[in-house]
């Protein structure tokens, strides 16, 4: 991914919990006839491994899974907060732009066995319920409805390298203060990431 040093984020502390924060991605891989990519949660534990493991499964409709093997390089993409930036926020006469979160993750992929798919999906369904006010539980439901797993294939990716793009209007820190204001006057993603821009705290 194309980063200009000013947009660089190193701060693995952030990039870390960036990812726990905004578990659905993208699965970019090498196809028969080009790129491959399918929209996932993608969740990421960084207690394993230097720089952590993505596991995530596919449909076992989606033939994208059956051009994957063992030990081949995937780049799993995360998005975050993002919004177009008018230059009449601006002091100076200057182009408009954009502002946004971009992470890109590279790994080995590693299909899992059944007793590791089970493991993580109990795990992903344990931290998404836990705010729930009746929350579900795969050891409470039934068989007939946990044969469901059968249509899915899981996997793992042993993170090699973490790349993150936090593009915040770097370089117009005078416009700050004015830039915050008007993205919260548009509200949804606007508002989103006027609030990164406020806390954001470079190394």
């Amino acid at each position: 991914m194309y980063i200009p040093d000013r947009y660089r984020n190193e701060d693995h502390l952030q990039i870390r919990k960036f990812l726990k924060e905004h578990a659905f991605g993208i699965l970019v891989s090498c196809g028969p006839e080009g790129p491959m990519a399918t929209h996932l949660p993608l969740v990421y534990e960084d207690a394993e491994a230097e720089k952590g493991y993505i596991r995530g499964h596919f449909a076992k409709a989606n033939p994208h899974w059956r051009h994957l093997s063992d030990g081949v390089e995937v780049l799993c993409i995360f998005n975050g907060p993002h919004s177009y930036i008018s230059s009449s926020w601006y002091r100076d006469e200057e182009v408009p732009t954009w502002n946004y979160i971009a992470i890109h993750v590279r790994g080995r992929y590693r299909m899992q066995n059944t007793e590791e798919l089970w493991a993580s999906l109990r795990q992903m369904v344990s931290k998404y319920e836990r705010d729930s006010e009746d929350p579900v539980s795969l050891d409470t439901m039934s068989s007939d409805t946990l044969r469901q797993v059968r249509g899915i294939v899981g996997f793992e990716v042993e993170v090699s390298s973490l790349e993150a793009a936090y593009k915040l209007s770097q370089g117009r820190e005078a416009d700050h203060g004015r830039i915050i204001r008007e993205l919260r006057k548009r509200g949804g993603g606007s508002s989103d990431i006027a609030e990164v821009m406020d806390s954001f705290e470079p190394l």
